[in-house]
């Protein structure tokens, strides 16, 4: 798995454990919602750290928070 797609499915097992959808997510980030959706598209790579900052700031949860997950810990190379 490549680090985009692990961002993309840590935040659906973030919504999915409060409760909350994509949209609402986007909102209490002051993202917009085309912005999130981006992310989730797999056909996209484009992810910034800023972006994955404001998702977290809005989710009340550090960086630290968000990347202590065992879903990063399988990572494959991204230099091939």
């Amino acid at each position: 798995m490549n680090v985009k797609d692990a961002v993309a499915i840590r935040f659906q097992q973030i919504c999915k454990e409060r409760n909350m959808t994509l949209n609402e997510l986007a909102n209490l980030s002051g993202v917009t919602p085309s912005t999130l959706y981006s992310m989730m598209d797999k056909r996209r790579r484009d992810i910034s750290l800023l972006t994955i900052k404001k998702f977290c700031d809005g989710l009340e949860m550090s960086l630290t928070e968000f990347f202590q997950n065992k879903i990063f810990d399988e990572l494959e190379p991204e230099i091939k």
